[in-house]
Parts: structure tokens; sequence; C-alpha cells
């Protein structure tokens, strides 16, 4: 079977632009293509990929960060976090 398509920022949805930023590399490293420890692009380059402002991405970064899905080095940029081990609790 086929791979479902990736989702897309659609600033008309009934969703926050930020929330939609969020949940699409939040998919990326469920799905594997963003691997433990890989560096995110910086905010001005991920706003001009997906065509939003650097503010929603911030906003995007911060969800991200209160998933545990990544986490933020000052001066070295934004990292995609190991996984959460549920037996570790």
């Amino acid at each position: 079977m086929s791979e479902d398509p990736e989702p897309v920022v659609d600033p008309s949805a009934a969703a926050y632009v930020y929330m939609q930023v969020a949940d699409h590399v939040a998919w990326q490293i469920r799905a594997g293509r963003l691997q433990p420890g890989a560096r995110l692009a910086g905010e001005r380059d991920l706003a001009q990929e997906y065509g939003v402002s650097v503010a929603s991405v911030r906003r995007a970064v911060q969800e991200l960060r209160d998933r545990g899905m990544v986490t933020t080095l000052p001066a070295k940029g934004t990292f995609v976090a190991e996984p959460r081990n549920e037996s570790d609790a």
C-alpha cells in the first residue's frame, strides 16, 4: 500500500498555522525522516519552507518542545530528541 501523502500547511484551514507546522515536523519525526539528534533548519529557513512567519515557526518549535520531541540548545540549534521510553517512568 502506498504511504499517505504528507500533510501541508493550509492557512485557510480551521487550525492554527503553527500547529500545522508542528504536526508536520512531528509526523516527519514519527515517520523516521528526522532521526534523533538531527538538527532542524533555522527559523528563517523553516518559515520560508512552510510559507509562514518566523513567529509561527517559533511557536511550532515551542509546541514540539512541549511535546518532548525536540530540544533547543542556545547558540546551537534545535535537535530531534531521543524518543521517550514509557518504561522509564
